[in-house]
């Protein structure tokens, strides 16, 4: 008998594997995908904690509880949790369910002889069998539920079984298809129960099959695909990101950025339908009203004043309102509205990113120091060109124009702090100014912000003396936090400014690699990659972790000559367990190929924290490039000395000068001792050193 035969697992003992392995597929992979450690820097960052709350907290806090709830991945948790209990679900039913395991025919098993029998054997084993399982020689057994019909098949099965081992003809059915009967149908086992295809259930199965397998299963794979195409690597969409480019100019300030983000097509998924155009009257009159430091309310020039109101009705224009309202503080007294203004900042926050890099491709410097400006505004809600007293809690604009009085610039936060305690509390405590409590708080966060004060930059290249043409050099900034305020600060070691080249054999470190921990030890805490406090940024609605961005420019051509480095953790604490700065020195290093001539090269260096306004340094450094050849000749006199005293050669230099003993070098600097090779170093000294910085930095 041959052909085609469909069997349905009447049972139920296949259809539970067919479920397992189709649940497995999906909920293993999003299992990972739940599991997986945050990259988020806030999710494990400490917290400056301040009892201050600004005004519309509520909506604040909602929206940033919306964002954690988010990104911790409640459907797909949910979605996991349900998959799991699926397949353990299905595994019981695998492991309680009584099925039969279809065996391979096999004529030795079915008589009970060896596979070595003998024909002799086989004929005589199968003659006691037929004696003893013969239809007219055995009685069905009531106690076993046996039949006439159930020992007949029996006996059946043993005389194939005998005939396959004896009979010629029977015996190559059985070697060549495996059964005495000859060639045997193909079945095709479906694990779905039977019930479930027929009494006319067939098309509805069908239909569902059809839709998982026709609509549902494109449409995901469609969508997945059609979202990694339509976002960003910055994470906006790319209609955002073209309209930023097109947006782009060389000289575009940081107004002109922030018209340029509300091009963002994000800005329409809060803003849908009539929300686009309702309220935007009383928008643009709120921001557009006198301001108190500024010509108007919202922190808008006469020119973005004029890019406002030349903007058509619509998204565009209702999302520049909302954001100039939220860099300006105005109160809507609209529920919707202050809800809007709270919304947009953090979506155009994502857009400034998004800007920077088109920024950093054009290469050019204004427009990559307005964009890091940008994020320090909409992340601190000041205008550009805002007072940076406006970080502090209850600082409004008119108490900031209070305490700076006519002054032409304004006070940073360092220069605020740095008066004297009692002319700070009288220019800052009073009617219409702060009270005692509300100073209080003010000076206690400005005690806490992480300023970072550099204190020293200079070029090397790691086991040389100096820098040679087209060779890999390290910019090193040295510097410590000091947060404004600060008291009783110490003095700077020399030796922490130094920067001592790994052991020839520190693979790691020359690589700048993390140390590998000893199998069954913990890292040492001070190889932990220490993170700063999160931004404080009260009226944010989003948690963010500070960045710090260290690159170079060329103040003549206003290019950029080494991209940023961007630094997001440090290798020693910052604060204390009681949370008092520590001022250890930190270690920034970026690495970028030097040019090709030798020379003198001045450069801009450029560290900008993208959250805190006023607390960028800018600072000029030479790179001096010498050439190959010359600095091959000073190494080698440098290599010259005098031969030690307790060596042949000094004892002979002794007897040549009359047994005086040889002159004493001369102790090298410092720094050219710590750069020296192994052989000329004091190995105890390097010993008490640290080591160099291993400090996670990402390339921009």
């Amino acid at each position: 008998m041959s052909g085609t035969e469909y069997s349905y697992d009447e049972q139920g003992q296949f259809f539970p594997f067919f479920v397992l392995t189709v649940v497995g597929i999906v909920t293993v992979p999003l299992t990972y995908s739940v599991l997986k450690p945050s990259t988020d820097l806030g999710a494990t960052a400490p917290r400056i904690t301040t009892d201050f709350r600004p005004e519309h907290a509520d909506l604040i806090d909602g929206q940033r509880k919306a964002q954690k709830r988010k990104e911790r991945r409640v459907k797909r948790a949910i979605t996991v949790i349900v998959g799991w209990a699926i397949m353990a679900f299905m595994a019981y039913l695998i492991v309680v369910t009584a099925r039969t395991v279809p065996k391979i025919w096999n004529p030795y098993d079915i008589l009970g002889i060896s596979s070595s029998a003998t024909e002799k054997q086989i004929k005589s084993h199968y003659k006691r069998m037929s004696l003893k399982y013969h239809p007219d020689k055995i009685r069905p057994d009531p106690s076993k539920n046996e039949t006439i019909e159930m020992l007949n098949d029996h006996f059946v099965e043993i005389t194939k079984a005998y005939k396959a081992l004896t009979d010629e003809e029977v015996r190559n059915n059985y070697i060549q298809y495996g059964h005495p009967d000859g060639k045997q149908s193909f079945s095709i086992g479906i694990a779905l129960p039977k019930i479930m295809v027929s009494d006319g259930n067939g098309k509805y199965v069908i239909l569902v099959y059809s839709i998982m397998l026709g609509v549902l299963l494109p449409y995901l794979v469609g969508t997945w695909w059609y979202g990694t195409q339509r976002m960003s690597k910055e994470g906006v969409l790319m209609e955002s990101a073209n309209s930023l480019f097109r947006e782009y100019e060389d000289s575009i300030t940081e107004g002109g950025i922030i018209s340029a983000l509300s091009t963002g097509a994000e800005f329409q998924h809060i803003l849908k339908g009539e929300k686009a155009e309702s309220g935007l009257g009383k928008l643009e009159s709120r921001i557009l009203a006198e301001g108190v430091a500024t010509p108007f309310a919202g922190g808008l020039s006469v020119k973005d004043r004029t890019k406002l109101e030349d903007l058509d009705g619509g998204v565009r224009r209702k999302a520049l309102g909302l954001l100039w309202a939220y860099l300006g503080r105005v109160e809507l007294d609209d529920p919707a509205l202050n809800q809007a203004k709270i919304q947009v900042a953090p979506i155009a926050h994502a857009l400034n990113s998004s800007f920077t890099a088109i920024s950093l491709a054009f290469g050019t410097t204004a427009p990559i120091l307005a964009s890091y400006l940008t994020s320090q505004n909409l992340l601190q809600a000041i205008p550009p060109g805002g007072s940076p007293l406006l970080q502090l809690p209850y600082f409004t604009p008119a108490i900031a124009k209070a305490v700076e009085g006519d002054a032409k610039t304004h006070l940073t936060l360092q220069q605020y702090m740095g008066l004297p305690e009692a002319y700070r509390h009288k220019l800052s405590v009073g009617d219409g100014l702060l009270t005692e409590s509300q100073y209080q708080t003010a000076m206690t966060v400005a005690k806490k912000l992480p300023r970072l004060q550099v204190e020293k930059a200079f070029f090397k290249v790691t086991g040389e003396k100096f820098v040679t043409p087209s060779s890999l050099v390290t910019l090193v900034v040295k510097g410590r936090f000091i947060p404004p305020g600060s008291a009783n600060i110490p003095q700077v070691n020399e030796i922490d400014l130094e920067d001592v080249d790994p052991d020839e054999d520190d693979l790691d470190a020359l690589m700048g690699r993390k140390k590998k921990a000893v199998k069954g030890q913990k890292a040492p805490e001070e190889d932990k990659p220490v993170q700063p406090p999160l931004t404080f940024a009260p009226y944010f609605a989003r948690d963010y972790s500070p960045r710090w961005h260290v690159f170079l420019t060329d103040s003549k051509q206003g290019k950029i000559a080494v991209p940023p480095f961007t630094f997001t953790t440090f290798d020693k604490p910052i604060y204390d367990e009681s949370g008092k700065p520590t001022f250890n020195m930190q270690t920034l290093k970026a690495q970028f190929q030097a040019p090709p001539q030798a020379g003198h090269y001045t450069f801009a260096l450029q560290l900008i924290c993208d959250s805190y306004v006023g607390f960028d340094t800018k600072m000029e450094v030479t790179l001096v490039i010498e050439e190959a050849s010359k600095a091959a000749e000073i190494e080698a006199e440098d290599d010259i000395s005098e031969p030690d005293e307790d060596s042949l050669a000094g004892a002979m230099n002794a007897l040549k000068t009359g047994g005086a003993p040889p002159p004493k070098k001369k102790k090298k600097p410092v720094e050219e001792e710590e750069e020296s090779s192994e052989e000329e170093s004091n190995t105890e000294e390097e010993a008490d050193d640290t080591s160099e910085t291993d400090t996670d930095t990402d390339e921009e």
